[in-house]
């Protein structure tokens, strides 16, 4: 059986990218939460410097960690500084959370591809961040647009593939 294959993310509102990656083929499961920030057990009211972002669970021989790059670039504004449609803060950067080297180095070449592509009007400002931890945010935010189908997303595809 082919090991599955962890990649987080974070570009605005975590709902509305968990609502989109959960549909993508090769994506085995999603959970949203809180890194990159300063204090353990982070909570939706207190999560001070933490991003909201996504874990995604993929099986690699479905799908690739570029592949994955590639959609997340997709659904965001990249080039708007710790902002995305009506939520502005710092949780809400467009960043990467790399566990190894390989990812972070992939990464800086997706980064690069999408500035070469001149698609946005600005360059990128996604960072990218040595994961640390990730803390699963509370049970109501899991899956919130499948409990909440109108709920708030600023989230949409915008271009097709960088690819």
């Amino acid at each position: 059986m082919q090991k599955t294959k962890t990649a987080i993310f974070a570009g605005g509102c975590f709902w509305g990218m968990e609502e989109l990656f959960r549909a993508r083929p090769g994506v085995i499961e999603t959970e949203v939460g809180y890194t990159g920030g300063e204090n353990e057990r982070p909570t939706y009211e207190n999560h001070p410097g933490h991003a909201e972002a996504i874990r995604i669970e993929y099986d690699p021989s479905m799908t690739s960690y570029r592949e994955l790059l590639d959609f997340f670039f997709q659904m965001h504004d990249p080039t708007t500084k710790n902002r995305q449609g009506n939520d502005v803060g710092t949780s809400y950067r467009s960043s990467i959370f790399y566990a190894t080297d390989e990812e972070k180095n992939e990464a800086q070449e997706f980064i690069d591809l999408v500035n070469a592509s001149h698609r946005w009007p600005n360059p990128v400002v996604t960072t990218l961040e040595p994961l640390k931890e990730f803390y699963p945010a509370e049970s109501s935010h899991q899956d919130y647009l499948q409990k909440n189908p109108h709920g708030y997303t600023c989230h949409r595809i915008r271009f097709g593939s960088y690819l």
